[in-house]
């Protein structure tokens, strides 16, 4: 390789880096723009902007963006799918580049901050931009996208072209459709990658056009939202799969905006408990001091446990009984929904005094935003911090028993709220920034163990765990989930059959789900050694029999814990199971959990033989979803090695 291939490749690299010497990635300050770049320029109407040892190049008639670097040239973004008008003149400024499109009210910088390429459009007036325009370079062979864990789709798959993917063609918002503002595409022996600093009011459409996925983003420029400015961030990154989430590893470091688990376990002792434990949300008779003394001596050595926010929570007996286990026990809340106390179909939405309908979010016309399944409506995170003691209160009441963690429902998972209600306006900017201060009351004053649904990277440094992020979840689960029939119902109160029933998922949703042909750890290899990933609470690892195998493979190779439902009888039918699974997960994970992912590959053309390592080689995960044998790995197995071992620890869950 030569030095400016590997200059080049420097974003890329430096998370791995950072991690392995124990730099103190919570506390870096905000990177810049680059001191010794060389100076932007312009070339007729294209702007020359240098980009580590390559050079971009902007064309202001149109932004089209190409990039070249060891005599290679890789087109970053098509023209805006937009009428811009004229462009002003250029005005460069050291490596910073100004232009304005007067048509459009809009003013564009372009500069270089670490190595990549950095564009600013500013819109003096409300509007929209469908821009940029990605994977048209016809050499572009993969979309990496982080929807849950991550996805790393071929261009020209038929499937992911096709209709039943669930994700075409419908604009996917930054914030709450993705885990993290980025995507990415391998061009030929290279890849490039697109971070997204201003994700509210921003999303990417994922089309096919002419048999080949290409990614178009948009942005909303609105003066009441604060979303004016519209920042994309260009790299040249590597072939990996995982190259995009390296590059965001990266800026998220070199923001400041990366908080390690290893920092939250100083602060919060408890949380080191979730160390090679299992997730399991307790019904029935799985809520008893009994049951949870029968989980420790079948071996279940740690565990979190989590029950729903109905009228029968653990008792301080059982929370006592799962303190003496070394276990963490607490409510899954949420203070998202508000519905009339006499009617409410759950605790949880059930609030003092005239909450609701007062705390509701306000729609321009006045009417209520309803809430999720059409319950009551969505409760504005305003109205909350307008009288912060109603949630005190609520947690207080909810962690009387001696509650030692908390699962705050929807606060993490991205979908923000414009309140138009005059009591208490609201922008999505500023619910975010809402739910962050009650997340960090929750984790930082209150040392709360707390999780939170299918988190977000902004939430990452508030929480200790998250539900959801997973997954690749496809929308026809929605639709899945309800069909009663199928999926089960809430009934019995004891163990809902929408938990407990297993379900054979149509052909569709296995593939754009759990086929590990596709998956990619895009969100471990950004925030593993930050927050604990788990799945969904109703994707229980025996709801989906026809996944187990492939499920238990993906928790060690990503060194993630799975998540259970339980009560007496899955107890008794599967508890040993259960233990064997969490005892060879572990010692893997105690060990690993707080360190980086720094390296994932294929190692099979079909990638179904995948390889994972943290760290410097502490642990090494080599996973075989397929069917025939790999170097003396027998399909459907498993090999992990801890440094210092002399031989590999083998799982074949299926056997």
């Amino acid at each position: 390789m030569s030095v400016d291939a590997m200059r080049l490749r420097i974003p890329h690299r430096t998370p791995a880096v950072l991690a392995i010497l124990g730099v103190a990635a919570a506390g870096l300050t905000a990177c810049g723009k680059d001191a010794s770049a060389p100076p932007a320029q312009l070339d007729g109407n294209q702007v020359v902007i240098p980009i580590g040892d390559g050079t971009a190049r902007v064309d202001t008639r149109s932004l089209g963006i190409t990039a070249t670097a060891e005599g290679k040239t890789y087109e970053l973004s098509a023209p805006a799918g937009d009428t811009l008008g004229t462009a002003g003149p250029v005005q460069l400024a050291g490596s910073t580049a100004t232009w304005t499109y007067p048509d459009r009210a809009l003013t564009v910088s372009a500069t270089t901050e670490d190595g990549r390429l950095r564009v600013t459009v500013h819109s003096d007036r409300d509007g929209s931009l469908r821009w940029p325009i990605t994977g048209t370079d016809p050499a572009a062979a993969a979309l990496q996208i982080p929807r849950g864990e991550g996805l790393s789709l071929p261009v020209r798959d038929p499937f992911w072209n096709g209709p039943d993917t669930g994700l075409i063609g419908e604009p996917l918002p930054l914030t709450s459709a993705l885990t993290m503002p980025f995507w990415g595409y391998r061009v030929g022996d290279r890849g490039v990658g697109y971070i997204v600093p201003t994700d509210i009011g921003s999303s990417v459409t994922v089309k096919s056009q002419d048999g080949r996925l290409i990614t178009g983003a948009a942005h909303d420029f609105a003066d009441r939202a604060g979303t004016r400015d519209y920042t994309v961030d260009f790299a040249l990154t590597d072939a990996s799969p995982v190259a995009a989430a390296e590059d965001y590893r990266a800026w998220l470091i070199g923001h400041g905006e990366f908080r390690s688990l290893r920092d939250k376990i100083g602060k919060n002792p408890e949380i080191a408990k979730l160390l090679g434990a299992f997730h399991a949300y307790l019904w029935g008779d799985g809520r008893t001091p009994e049951a949870v003394e029968r989980m420790k001596a079948l071996g279940l050595s740690k565990m979190w446990l989590g029950y729903d926010s109905g009228d029968d929570p653990m008792s301080a007996a059982a929370i006592t009984a799962a303190k003496n286990a070394g276990y963490l026990a607490g409510p899954y809340d949420s203070w998202a929904n508000a519905q009339d106390p006499a009617t409410a179909d759950n605790p949880s939405s059930r609030w003092p005094g005239t909450v609701w309908p007062d705390g509701c979010v306000r729609k321009p016309d006045g009417t209520e935003e309803t809430g999720f399944g059409d319950r009551g409506c969505y409760l504005s995170s305003q109205a909350l911090k307008q009288d912060p003691k109603l949630y005190q209160d609520r947690y207080a009441a909810m962690t009387a028993n001696g509650a030692n963690t908390y699962f705050l429902d929807v606060d993490a998972a991205g979908e923000f709220f414009d309140d138009y209600s005059p009591a208490h306006p609201m922008s999505q900017r500023q619910d975010r920034d809402n739910r962050l201060d009650r997340m960090r009351w929750l984790s930082d004053d209150r040392k709360t163990v707390l999780g939170s649904e299918a988190a977000g990277s902004w939430a990452a440094p508030v929480l200790a765990f998250d539900h959801g992020a997973q997954n690749p979840v496809s929308d026809g689960l929605w639709k899945l989930q309800r069909d009663r029939e199928t999926w089960g119902r809430w009934y019995p109160a004891d163990a809902p059959k929408a938990f407990f029933k297993p379900v054979d998922l149509p052909s569709d949703l296995v593939t754009a789900m759990f086929d590990p042909a596709y998956r990619v750890p895009l969100y471990e290899t950004v925030l593993h050694d930050s927050l604990i990933n788990v799945d969904r609470w109703e994707l229980s690892y025996y709801k989906l029999p026809h996944q187990e195998t492939m499920r238990a493979l993906t928790a060690v190779l990503n060194n993630t814990p799975l998540n259970f439902v339980m009560d007496g009888a899955t107890l008794a039918e599967h508890g040993p199971e259960m233990a064997r699974l969490q005892q060879f997960f572990a010692p893997l994970h105690e060990k690993a959990a707080t360190l980086p992912m720094t390296d994932f590959r294929w190692l099979t053309d079909d990638r179904l033989v995948q390889r994972s390592v943290f760290g410097n080689s502490d642990l090494t995960v080599t996973a075989n979803f397929g069917t025939r044998e790999y170097n003396g790995l027998p399909g459907g197995c498993v090999d992990a090695q801890l440094k210092g071992d002399s031989s590999p620890r083998r799982l074949c869950p299926g056997r």
